[in-house]
Order: structure tokens, then C-alpha cells, then sequence
């Protein structure tokens, strides 16, 4: 009897394993043929793992353990089978327990349907509700491609541009809160939330998250987003921003609150990222026109460790002639941290008490908020 349990107890590691959730997807690509291949990449208990399979008669099939979670992945494909790297054609798709389908009668992935398992169809859901957005992204790609060196620059271009570009954003803020209310389970509607976290205010994203499931709220990434939400609470409109102190370019220590008194825009931005880089010129040109208005502009650099040189460059290259600090420390710059910010470039936008006005003012945003702050300070100040 003793042996027999000893027996029974030894299998049931292997039995474990055996019953391990799994996925499958199943991918249908009209009729592409070898030596096409398709290729799947994605993370999982801290590593990337990549696969890749031979696609036949447009057939092609994955297998993978699942993790606990629905895992985000990034399907490829490849007409000349010649690596993950070189291709240009491919979507996302949530790995989970089941069998994901891939379909399109065209040879393509990028407009292939994936449905199958419960993240998929919602992920699906999502994409149909954002089509209307990503028209407009399509235009806007549709028009630089077709304009001129000399169009791109025309004051009637950039106005089409932003004009377009201000269209997209204002529909998509509402699609992203109806969807967080209609699917409070859904893991999609955590990286949805993270997306409003970037423009939104707490004030705006708090009751968002506090309507989702509470297993979902208590899953990894749940308790990710909570914890990005406490401290976005810090620098929340109305908000006194929590000072810091960081090393200026000459190493002095910089406080935020010896700016009191000013109105200031704490801009955080750094030498790598394009979009900061194509913003400066907006900045350069409200701070010029503002500066002596009681107006100024702390930079905030997320540069890399060891990249003192390219942060000074870039600030040399870009005309940024306001004071800039930094710790290089990248993503985990304190700043960043302590201010819940996980993309640039982003700004917060402070009046002379310290008190958060407004935040991610770019384009015309930042010169329109500040014509109407500074004009009513200055009207008070004169009577």
C-alpha cells in the first residue's frame, strides 16, 4: 500500500505537466505557399521566445504552452521565408488556453480576422470599434506619403495634419472609456486604460479602473496599472506636484520648487525618442514667445546611462536654451517613477504655486494655454 502511494505521488509532477494549458493557433492565408513561413514571437517567464513554420497552401499551425494570463504575441509573416526581422506584414494576437484562428482569404496577415479564444474575439471587438481612428491614421499616412518635401512644409499641410491628427484623438479617448465599461474583464481593457493613462487625468481613469473585475484588478498587470494610478494621483489636475531635486548639465542640483514663483512646463523628453525630438521646435517657439511673461520650461531627460553626450547634443542640435536635468537612468528615471510617466514625450504644465494646470500640451496646445493663463495672471496682477 505504502508503495503504491510512493508510486502514485512520483507521477503526479509528470501528470501535472501533462495537463498544462495549451494553445493552438490555426492560420489560413488564402494560397501562399513555400517558402513562405509565418513567425511568432512573444515573452514568457522573462524570456522572448521565437517560433516560425513553413506555410502551405496558405495552412500554417503554431502549438505553445499558455501562461496564467493571456499572453501578448505578434504574429509574422514573410512571402520569401527569409527571417522574422525582414517582414513587414503581420498583427498582434493574444496567446490562451484553446484554438486561435487566423483567417483571410487574401495573402496577407496584416488583415487577417483572429478570433477563436475570448481575448481574440475581444481584441477583435476593440479593433472594430477603433476603425473610425484608424481610418483617419491611415489618411494622415496616406497624405505624407503623397506630399511633396515642399507640401510638408506649407502652413496649409501641417494644418491638415494636426487638424486630422486633433479628429483622431478627440474620438478616441470615448471609444477607449466604452469599451473599458463594456468588457470590465478583459485584459485588453488594462492596456486600454494604460493608454488613456498617457492624455487622461486620475480623475478620469481612477473610477475606469475601480469598475473592472476584481480578479483582474488582482492579476499582475492589474496591480500594475493600480500602482501607476497612485502615483499619476500625485501630479492629478489641481494636484501641488511633488518636488525633486536632479543634476542640471554641470552636475549642480536643481530643485523643482526654486521655479515657484513662474508658470513652468516640466517637460520630460529624451535624445532617443523621435517624437520629443519633432515636438522640441514647438517648445523652442512657445518658450521664446512666453519667456518673458513669467513663463519657463524644465527639461527632464529619460537619456540612457552613459549617454551624457547625446543628451547635450541633442539639447545643443535642438536649440533648448531653458535649464535641463537628469539622472540617466532611462525608464527608471525618478521623475518618471515618482510621476507614473511610461511614455514621452509628456509634459505637466505648473502655475507659480507648484499646482498641476494641465499636462501632454503639444502643438498649438501649449501656446493656446498659455496665451489664456499668462493673459488672465496678467489681467489680475493689473487690477
Amino acid at each position: 500500500m505504502k508503495k503504491a502511494l510512493i508510486t502514485a505521488l512520483a507521477v503526479l509532477p509528470f501528470a501535472a505537466m501533462a495537463q498544462a494549458p495549451t494553445f493552438t493557433i490555426k492560420g489560413k492565408l488564402g494560397s501562399i505557399k513555400a517558402p513562405a513561413k509565418a513567425y511568432l514571437q512573444y515573452r514568457k517567464d522573462g524570456a522572448t521566445i521565437t517560433d516560425s513554420t513553413v506555410i502551405s497552401d496558405g495552412a500554417f499551425v503554431f502549438k505553445g504552452t499558455a501562461g496564467t494570463a493571456p499572453i501578448q504575441a505578434f504574429l509574422r509573416l514573410n512571402k520569401a521565408g527569409n527571417g522574422l526581422t525582414k517582414s513587414r506584414d503581420g498583427q498582434q494576437v493574444y496567446l490562451e488556453p484553446g484554438v486561435i484562428e487566423v483567417k483571410n482569404t487574401a495573402d496577407s496577415l496584416r488583415t487577417a480576422v483572429i478570433t477563436g479564444t475570448p481575448t481574440n474575439v475581444e481584441n477583435r471587438a476593440y479593433k472594430t470599434a477603433m476603425k473610425p481612428v484608424n481610418d483617419i491614421y491611415e489618411s494622415l499616412t496616406a497624405k505624407m506619403k503623397a506630399a511633396t518635401p515642399a507640401q510638408r512644409e506649407s502652413a496649409e499641410y501641417k494644418q491638415e495634419m494636426e487638424a486630422l491628427d486633433k479628429k483622431a484623438d478627440e474620438l478616441t479617448d470615448p471609444i477607449n472609456k466604452k469599451f473599458v465599461k463594456a468588457y470590465p474583464k478583459s485584459v485588453i481593457s488594462l492596456n486600454v486604460l494604460r493608454t488613456l493613462a498617457y492624455g487622461a487625468d486620475y480623475a478620469e481613469i481612477a473610477p475606469l479602473y475601480a469598475s473592472l473585475s476584481p480578479s483582474l484588478k488582482e492579476s499582475e498587470d492589474g496591480k500594475k496599472v493600480g500602482e501607476q494610478l497612485a502615483k499619476m494621483k500625485n501630479v492629478a489636475l489641481g494636484a501641488i506636484a511633488p518636488d525633486f531635486a536632479m543634476a542640471d548639465t554641470s552636475g549642480t542640483m536643481v530643485k523643482l520648487s526654486s521655479f515657484r514663483g513662474k508658470y513652468l512646463l516640466v517637460d520630460l523628453w529624451a535624445s532617443w525618442c523621435g517624437p520629443c525630438r519633432a515636438e522640441n521646435p514647438n517648445v523652442v517657439r512657445t518658450f521664446n514667445k512666453y519667456k518673458d511673461r513669467n513663463f519657463t520650461v524644465l527639461g527632464v531627460s529619460l537619456d540612457q546611462p552613459g549617454a551624457k553626450d547625446k543628451w547635450l547634443a541633442a539639447i545643443h542640435k535642438d536649440g533648448l536654451t531653458w535649464t535641463h536635468v537628469s539622472d540617466l537612468k532611462f525608464w527608471n528615471n525618478e521623475v518618471a517613477q515618482m510621476y507614473g510617466v511610461q511614455a514621452i514625450p509628456q509634459n505637466f504644465l505648473l502655475d507659480p504655486n507648484g499646482k498641476v494646470i494641465a499636462k501632454n500640451l503639444r502643438g498649438d496646445a501649449l501656446d493656446a494655454k498659455l496665451a489664456e493663463v499668462l493673459s488672465k495672471a496678467e489681467k489680475v496682477k493689473a487690477e
